[in-house]
């Protein structure tokens, strides 16, 4: 059975997420915990929240063995976005799209 938490709506945009999400999708659920705390970027804080919180799922829906559980899904799809206007020469306006992002992370 697969255990699954989501963050719906993370201010980040997914191409700079979905790398970190590479990083740990197959992995040993307390060693993507180990490779995402010594990653710089913020995203993978945003990760490392949403995989806690699965592993918390899991506690909480009585897994039989948490110490085997492997992250089998690590998916971060493009979410809603903000859209600015920016003025640019000429009276022209380019619009600036703030994008968010929704992170899925499911264990086994």
């Amino acid at each position: 059975m697969a255990y699954t938490a989501t963050h719906k709506h993370a201010r980040i945009s997914p191409r700079k997420v979905r790398p970190i999400a590479d990083l740990i999708r197959g992995q040993r659920v307390d060693d993507a915990i180990a490779i995402l705390q010594y990653q710089p970027q913020r995203g993978a804080r945003l990760i490392e929240k949403v995989l806690k919180s699965a592993l918390g799922n899991a506690e909480d829906l009585r897994a039989p063995n948490l110490g085997g559980l492997r992250v089998v899904e690590a998916r971060v799809d493009g979410g809603p976005m903000f859209k600015r206007v920016r003025p640019r020469a000429r009276g022209m306006a380019h619009v600036i799209k703030k994008r968010m992002s929704h992170i899925v992370v499911s264990i086994a």
